[in-house]
C-alpha cells in the first residue's frame, strides 16, 4: 500500500488523508513534522538526504523530517523516523509550527503543516543509506553562516525554520 499522509487545513485541523505522492503532485497542505537534535556542544545534527529522494536529494537539512501515518500522533512520527532514519530514540519536545509552500524542479509541491520537535543527544548516528547519506554536528555560527554563503546546499524547509531554532539553544 502506497504510503498516506494527513492532510489538514491551516489550523491543523484533519481533512482527510491522500496518497503521499499525490499530496505532493496536487500541492495539498499536510502534516509534517522536523526533527532537530543538539548534542551538550549545542552542536546540531544535520543529515545530507540520499540522492535517491524523490525531491531534495543530496541537500543538507535537520537531523530528520517526515510525515506521520493516519491515526498516529506527531511526535510519535517524529520518534520513529529519527530510529528509521538515523538509527537511534531520544526524548523530543514540541517547539512550534509553521506553514510554508515550495515547488520543486520535477514538478511536485511541498505544502505542509510542519511541526518542530527538538531533543538531545551524544552520541553518533548510524544511517540509513536509504534515507541520508551523510551525517555531520555542524556548530551553530558555522551554520548560520554557510546557509547564507551556500544556500543551495539545504532544503527549502530547513532554511526557513533552521535560525529560530538555533536561537533556542
Amino acid at each position: 500500500m502506497a504510503e498516506q499522509v494527513i492532510i489538514v487545513d491551516e489550523n491543523d485541523n484533519e481533512a482527510g488523508v491522500s496518497e503521499k505522492i499525490k499530496a505532493h503532485e496536487a500541492g495539498l497542505l499536510h502534516r509534517a513534522f522536523s526533527v532537530f537534535i543538539f548534542n551538550s556542544k549545542k552542536e546540531l545534527l544535520l543529515q545530507k538526504r540520499a540522492s535517491s529522494k524523490y525531491h531534495s536529494g543530496g541537500l543538507w537539512s535537520m537531523t530528520c523530517c517526515g510525515h506521520p501515518r493516519p491515526k498516529e500522533k506527531t511526535k510519535d512520527a517524529a520518534k520513529r523516523r529519527l530510529k528509521e532514519e538515523m538509527g537511534f530514540d531520544c526524548s523530543l519536545k514540541k517547539v512550534y509550527s509553521f506553514i510554508y509552500k515550495a515547488k520543486f524542479d520535477n514538478g511536485l509541491t511541498e505544502y505542509e503543516y510542519d511541526n518542530v520537535f527538538v531533543g538531545n543527544y551524544e552520541e553518533n548516528p548510524i544511517i540509513n543509506p536509504e534515507e541520508a547519506e551523510e551525517w555531520k554536528w555542524a556548530d551553530p555560527l558555522f551554520l548560520r553562516k554557510d546557509i547564507k554563503e551556500n544556500p543551495e546546499n539545504y532544503t527549502y524547509w530547513f532554511k526557513i525554520c533552521a535560525d529560530r531554532v538555533l536561537n533556542l539553544v
